[in-house]
C-alpha cells in the first residue's frame, strides 16, 4: 500500500476563506471554548456570537447565511432561509446558505434531535436580526440621520425617498458586532415570510434530477473503489491473493490490515474486482439469532415491583421491538481527495464535524487538514451519524494519492450500517376502578430512554432504562427509542382502559389533568376522525394514541382492516394531531408528520432485521419490507400552531403514536393484544 508523508497542518487562511465566499463581509473565526458540559464532554467552540460566524453580505447585497445544520429531507434549508429573511426584511430569494462545510460554517453537533428548529432557527434569527440593526446604525451615519427614522425592506435601508442596498450599506466591510443576548426578533403574530407556506428551496433541481448527490460527484483522475466485506460479523481474513484482481487493467489494491479495497476506472470494474480476490475466514462461531435476542437483551435481573396501594389492582406485561434498518433513500456515499497536504471529502452525513476527526483519526493526521462538505442528503433518520464512507473514501485516496467514490450497496447498507436497537420494556401499573392510574414502573432492556417518561397523572412513577450488550451494532433512529417505549406504554394504557371499561380516551383524558397539550392534541385527532361516533366494520377497528418528546405533541387515530383468511393488517385511515409550537411552514411540516407516519407503519407490521451467527438473512428489499405506496393509508393531518410557544423540532415525535394506535386497533377488531413490533397475528 502506498502511503503519503504527513506535512504540517495548513489552516484556512483568511484571503482563502473570503474567495471561498465570493467578495464582502467576512466570516471571522470563532474562537475556542468549551461547550456546555451537558451536551459533549470534548473541547469543541462554543456557539460564536459575533455576527459575522452567521451572516455575510455580498458587494452584489446577496445573504450568505451559514449552519453547521445539514439537509438530510427534513428541509432544514428552507426554514433557514425563511428565518434570515424574516428577520433581515428581504426576499428569500436575496438569501443562500451553506450548510456543512466544516473550512466555513461554525461548529455544529450535529443534525438530529429534532434541534434545527429550537437551536439553529433562534440563532439565525438573531443574528439576522443583529444584522439588519448594525446596517441601520451604519446607514444612520450616511444619510446623517437617526437609526429610528430609517427603515428597511427589500434588501435596502431607507431614509424617506433615499434608499441605499445593504451590499453598499455593508461596503465590503465585517459586520463585526456582538449579537446582543436582548436583541428583538419578530413575534410570530407578526411573521410575514416565517408561518407561511412557501417551496422547498431548490425544489427544481430535486424534482428534475438536476441536484448532485455525493455519490454523483466526479472528480478528474477519479476510481471508484468497493471494500471486501467480511462473511459474518467478526471474521477475520486467515490468507488472502489479490493477484488476479490486481491483473485487471486499471485495477489498485490497497490493503491495511483487515481492510482491503480495490480501485479502478468504473464502478462495475471495482466489483468484478473485488469478486476476484480469493480470500479464507476465520469466522466467529456461537452468535445468537434475532429469535434469542431478547432473552439476551433482558438478561436474569430480576425486577422487584411494589404492592399495590389499597383499592387498586395491578397489570403488568412485556413488549419487545425488534431491530431495523434505515433504509434511507440514499445509501452511504463519499468522494474523498487527498492533495498531498490536505483530505476534502464531500459525503452525505448527519454530523460533518463528527465525521471529521473519524476522518483524521483513520488517516493519522490533525483534524485541521480534514475538511468535510455535506451535499443535501437523501435522508438519514439517524442512521448517517457515523463516516463509514467517508472514512473508506479517504483512506483509499490517501493511499493512491487520487479522488476516490465509495458508494454502499443496498446489501451493504443493510449488513454493515448500525440498526435501531432492538428493546424489552417490562411494564407494572396499577389503577382504580373508576379509572385513575396509581402507580406506574417501565424497565427498558437496551433500547435507550428517550420517551420512558410516563405523561400520566401519577404520584409514583419509576421509569429505568437498562444497558445490554447488543449482539449487532447499533444506533440512532429517528426519535431513538421512543417510538417503541410509547408503544409499550400506550398499548398498557389501553389495557388499563379496557379494564376499567372505559374509553380508551376518556380514559386518557382523565389521566392528563396536568398535560394540557396532550389532551389538546387528543381531542384535535379524535374529533377530525369522529372518535365515539360510529362503530368499526367486521374485521375492522378503531385505535388512538398519544406521545409527547423533544418539545412536541402528537395523537393518532387509525381504522385498520384485518383479512380473515390471511390475517394480514391493513391501515385504512390515519389522523394525526401534531404541535410543536409556533409553525414554522405548515406545508413542510405537513410533510414532516406524514413522512412521520408512513415511516412509522413499516417498523409497526413490516419491518425487522433477521440474523444468525452473525449473518444478516433478509439483507435486500425483496427480503425487507418497507412501506409501499399500496401500504399507505387515507391520511388526514391536524396542525395546532401555537404562537405563544416556541418552535419545537418535527422531524422524529410525528412516528410515535402511530404503533400503538395501530396496535390498540387490533386488540379491538380481534381481541388480540399485540406486544411485539413488528405487529404480526397469528395465523
Amino acid at each position: 500500500m502506498t502511503t503519503l508523508p504527513v506535512e504540517k497542518s495548513t489552516a484556512i487562511s483568511r484571503r482563502a476563506l473570503l474567495k471561498l465566499l465570493g467578495g464582502g463581509i467576512l466570516v471571522a473565526a470563532a474562537g475556542p471554548a468549551a461547550i456546555a458540559e451537558a451536551l459533549s464532554q470534548r473541547n469543541r467552540p462554543a456557539m460564536p456570537q459575533n455576527i459575522s460566524a452567521w451572516i455575510h453580505i455580498g458587494k452584489d447585497g446577496r445573504i450568505l447565511v451559514l449552519t453547521g445544520k445539514v439537509e438530510v429531507g427534513q428541509n432544514a434549508r428552507t426554514s433557514i432561509t425563511q428565518a434570515a429573511a424574516e428577520e433581515l426584511q428581504v426576499p428569500m430569494s436575496l438569501v443562500t446558505v451553506l450548510m456543512g462545510d466544516t473550512d466555513a460554517v461554525p461548529y455544529d453537533m450535529g443534525t438530529f434531535g429534532s434541534l434545527t428548529t429550537p437551536m439553529m432557527i433562534p440563532q439565525i434569527r438573531k443574528a439576522a436580526a443583529a444584522a439588519r440593526q448594525q446596517l441601520l446604525t451604519r446607514a444612520a451615519k450616511t444619510f446623517g440621520v437617526s437609526a429610528d427614522q430609517l427603515t428597511t425592506h427589500d434588501g435596502k435601508v431607507w431614509a424617506g425617498t433615499r434608499s441605499a442596498s445593504y451590499g453598499e450599506v455593508a461596503g465590503g466591510e465585517a459586520l463585526t458586532d456582538t449579537i446582543p443576548a436582548s436583541i428583538a426578533v419578530t413575534a410570530p403574530n407578526e411573521w410575514k415570510v416565517l408561518g407561511q407556506t412557501v417551496r422547498k428551496v431548490d425544489a427544481r433541481d430535486f424534482v428534475t434530477g438536476r441536484h448532485v448527490y455525493a455519490v454523483d460527484m466526479t472528480a478528474k483522475g477519479m476510481l471508484r473503489a468497493k471494500v471486501l466485506r467480511p462473511p459474518s460479523y467478526g471474521a477475520v481474513i486467515e490468507s488472502i491473493d489479490t493477484s488476479a484482481a490486481e491483473a485487471m487493467p486499471g485495477v489498485k489494491v490497497v490493503r491495511d490490515s483487515e481492510f482491503v479495497a480495490v480501485a479502478a476506472p468504473s464502478l462495475s470494474a471495482a466489483g468484478k474486482a473485488i469478486a476476484a480476490i480469493k480470500v479464507e475466514w476465520t469466522e466467529k462461531p456461537g452468535q445468537p439469532s434475532s429469535k434469542q435476542v431478547h432473552a439476551i437483551l433482558r438478561g436474569t435481573s430480576t425486577i422487584a415491583h411494589p404492592e399495590p396501594v389499597a383499592g387498586a389492582k395491578p397489570l403488568s406485561a412485556t413488549y419487545q421491538c425488534a431491530y431495523i434498518a434505515h433504509v434511507p433513500l440514499e445509501p452511504r456515499a463519499a468522494l474523498a481527495e487527498w492533495d498531498g497536504t490536505r483530505m476534502t471529502v464531500h459525503t452525505g452525513t448527519q454530523r460533518p464535524f463528527g465525521v471529521r476527526p473519524e476522518v483524521a483519526t483513520a488517516l493519522g493526521i490533525p483534524e485541521s487538514q480534514v475538511r468535510i462538505l455535506v451535499p443535501d442528503t437523501g435522508s438519514g433518520y439517524g442512521g448517517k451519524h457515523a463516516g463509514d464512507a467517508a472514512v473508506e473514501a479517504a483512506k483509499i485516496s490517501k493511499a493512491l494519492g487520487v479522488p476516490v467514490s465509495v458508494s454502499w450497496s443496498r446489501p451493504e447498507e443493510f449488513e454493515f450500517a448500525y440498526f435501531r436497537p432492538a428493546g424489552v420494556d417490562e411494564l407494572f401499573a396499577t389503577f382504580t376502578p373508576d379509572g385513575r392510574i396509581v402507580q406506574w414502573e417501565c424497565d427498558n432492556f437496551n433500547s435507550g430512554p428517550p420517551g420512558i417518561e410516563c405523561p400520566y397523572d401519577t404520584a409514583t412513577p419509576r421509569t429505568e432504562s437498562h444497558q445490554a450488550k447488543s449482539p449487532l451494532r447499533q444506533g440512532s433512529y429517528r426519535c431513538l427509542g421512543a417510538t417503541f417505549n410509547n408503544f409499550a406504554r400506550e398499548s398498557h394504557v389501553d389495557d388499563l382502559a379496557h379494564a376499567c371499561g372505559l374509553d380508551p380516551l376518556a380514559f386518557r383524558i382523565r389521566n392528563l389533568e396536568k398535560s394540557p397539550e396532550l389532551q389538546e392534541v387528543l381531542k384535535a385527532a379524535a374529533t377530525k376522525f369522529e372518535w365515539g361516533q360510529h362503530t368499526p366494520a367486521s374485521n375492522h377497528g378503531f385505535g388512538l394514541a398519544c406521545g409527547t418528546e423533544k418539545g412536541g405533541y402528537v395523537a393518532t387515530c387509525v381504522e385498520i382492516a384485518v383479512d380473515p383468511k390471511t390475517k394480514a393488517i391493513r391501515v385504512v385511515r390515519a389522523v394525526t394531531a401534531f404541535q410543536c409550537g409556533a409553525i414554522l411552514n405548515p406545508d413542510l411540516l405537513k410533510n414532516q408528520v406524514d413522512g412521520a407516519v408512513i415511516m412509522g407503519i413499516g417498523g409497526a407490521l413490516f419491518e425487522a432485521i433477521e440474523f444468525e451467527n452473525g449473518k444478516i438473512l433478509n439483507p435486500r428489499l425483496s427480503k425487507y419490507r418497507v412501506p409501499r405506496f399500496s401500504d399507505i393509508p387515507k391520511m388526514e393531518t391536524v396542525l395546532i400552531d401555537r404562537k405563544d410557544l416556541p418552535s419545537a423540532g418535527a422531524g422524529e415525535v410525528p412516528i410515535m403514536a402511530i404503533a400503538p394506535a395501530i396496535g390498540n386497533a387490533v386488540f379491538q377488531a380481534t381481541g388480540i393484544r399485540l406486544r411485539s413490533m413488528p405487529m404480526r397475528l397469528p395465523a
